[in-house]
């Protein structure tokens, strides 16, 4: 890239490519699982099968509060999952029940409480594993969290917005990168929260070489996108539009739990 294309890329003030916010196809919607429900679907399969890589971490969370092993909550992560992904619980999933966490917690519960003892009695990888599980990154993360003060419900609603943020902050950062904006996003996303140690927007405009104005565009335009891809992310676990910003309230209201 010449310096002149570089500092076009790098441009706050140029338009943006409206990319497809990271993961949202058609074929990772919740609402694609419910409508295919019952039939052949290899879309339907598609579907379910993104939906549990993106979000095992919380179930693995729900079972380690409640009590299991780390072994032991890893192979009842991956049984439920083997167990889902072969629609054996899809039955009971049905438009009014909306969300796909919703879904996936009650079928949880039932699992632990009604399949542990069928699964424990298997040995250990003898079933077809859907997610790829990392079990070392997940208890460093679920150190960082207060050891008795959650119960495992908050702490699954919790590590379920987290996980959003997540997935909508790497997807906001390879639109970036996509664009030729890499370096601009690594100056500008911490001024996506109120973090204390972020650079001003004056230090900022000094180090990019541009104007205080410029990089308030771009700072509006980046929290902007950001919101966009949440929604589009959360559209994913939900069956209708509507359901989009009441599941935003509850699920940052477990961070005040």
């Amino acid at each position: 890239m010449s310096s002149n294309d570089e500092t076009q890329a790098e441009d706050p003030t140029s338009p943006l490519p409206v990319a497809a916010p990271h993961g949202v196809f058609a074929t990772t919607h919740w609402s694609v699982v419910l409508a295919a429900k019952g039939k052949d679907s290899s879309r339907s399969v598609e579907a379910l099968e993104n939906l549990c890589r993106a979000y095992w971490y919380p179930l693995y969370c729900y079972a380690r509060r409640s009590g299991q092993a780390p072994a032991d909550a890893e192979d009842l992560t991956q049984g439920f999952f083997a167990r889902l992904v072969e629609k054996d619980y899809l039955r009971s999933a049905t438009s009014k029940k909306g969300r796909f966490r919703t879904f996936l917690l009650v079928a949880f519960r039932r699992y632990m409480a009604n399949q542990w003892e069928h699964a424990h009695a298997k040995k250990r990888g003898g079933f077809v594993r859907p997610v790829a599980i990392d079990a070392e990154t997940a208890e460093r993360r679920l150190a960082r969290e207060p050891a008795d003060q959650l119960s495992p419900d908050v702490l699954f609603d919790r590590q379920w917005a987290r996980t959003l943020l997540e997935r909508t902050m790497k997807g906001l950062q390879e639109e970036y990168a996509s664009t030729g904006r890499a370096r601009l996003f690594e100056h500008l996303r911490d001024c996506l929260s109120r973090d204390e140690a972020a650079l001003s927007y004056a230090e900022i405009a000094a180090e990019l070489k541009l104007t205080e104005a410029a990089v308030k565009m771009a700072v509006h335009r980046l929290r902007s996108r950001y919101r966009e891809i949440l929604r589009a992310e959360i559209a994913q676990t939900v069956s209708t539009a509507e359901e989009i910003e009441e599941e935003i309230q509850h699920l940052f209201s477990s961070f005040g739990s």
